[in-house]
């Protein structure tokens, strides 16, 4: 199997999807029409005559309908090319089953919304290392697509590393230009850190445990003060008055200090992107 790493170029289909968004932030046509352009480049370069995929006609409410296959296909330059033997016997006839290399009565005909019929075909080839059904992409999901929405309203020209860190902590918009990455457990603080760049500033409290926080933005110079706050009060101290927070640039070893309340119920609920 060969994999191709087109993060970067995929993020301009997110910013700019021709056919739209799903429910969230999913703009699964052009997605689809993406990676099958992709499959063609590799598929003229290797020699390869067709594409099979394992779509189901009806199974993925905005790409796989009939008339989003036909727009797909088109799109993408694989008018005929593409074998979904799953569903096969539902659509129309295919280069390679016109050619004769592939029976057509051996495909199937699959369709719509449940798993089973692929559940109960896995069982019989013995296959049982297959994605969990409920699975997939990211962007259709409610929470990581607020912040999607945030990020792409405030920062347009986001980055790969912009997207990763949606996946960690609590989020916060402190202002337009700021926002705030709160980590929720040991794993995430060490993620957050990972992700941390050139610019970025890392807070966490002093003698008491509590999440490291990731504050990213240039601001007027009160959001490290909101961000201290909103530190103090994920963490063990969140009942105290005044709670040492400290915080230090990236670029940097040495930490300054500075003493705030934990931050206000009613406040933080203002910031919260989720």
């Amino acid at each position: 199997m060969k994999v191709f790493n087109v993060s970067e170029e995929y993020l301009d289909v997110v910013r700019h999807p021709k056919h739209g968004y799903g429910s969230n932030m999913n703009p699964c046509i052009d997605c689809r029409i993406f990676i099958l352009k992709k499959a063609k480049t590799y598929m003229e370069e290797s020699g390869a005559s067709f594409i099979v995929t394992g779509e189901v006609l009806g199974q993925r409410p905005m790409s796989q309908r009939r008339d989003a296959m036909r727009l797909i296909e088109k799109e993408a330059g694989l008018v005929g090319l593409i074998l979904r033997p799953l569903s096969a016997q539902f659509l129309p006839i295919t280069l390679p089953e016109k050619e004769g290399w592939i029976d057509r009565t051996k495909l199937l005909n699959i369709q719509g919304r449940s798993r089973k019929p692929q559940i109960k075909l896995a069982e019989e080839f013995g296959i049982r290392d297959y994605p969990c059904p409920a699975g997939g992409c990211l962007l259709t999901d409610p929470g990581f697509g607020r912040r999607m929405k945030d990020l792409m309203n405030h920062h347009p020209e986001f980055s790969l590393n912009d997207v990763h860190l949606l996946k960690f902590g609590r989020h916060f918009r402190l202002s337009p230009k700021v926002k705030l990455v709160v980590g929720r457990n040991e794993e995430e603080n060490q993620k957050i850190q990972t992700f941390a760049r050139i610019g970025d500033i890392l807070l966490k409290t002093v003698r008491y445990p509590g999440p490291i926080s990731l504050l990213r933005g240039k601001g007027d110079g009160r959001e490290l003060e909101k961000a201290a706050s909103i530190t103090a009060r994920y963490s063990k101290a969140k009942g105290i008055k005044q709670v040492e927070v400290n915080y230090r640039d990236v670029e940097e070893s040495e930490n300054h200090s500075l003493r705030v309340p934990p931050i206000q119920e009613s406040d933080l609920l203002n910031w919260m992107i989720e």
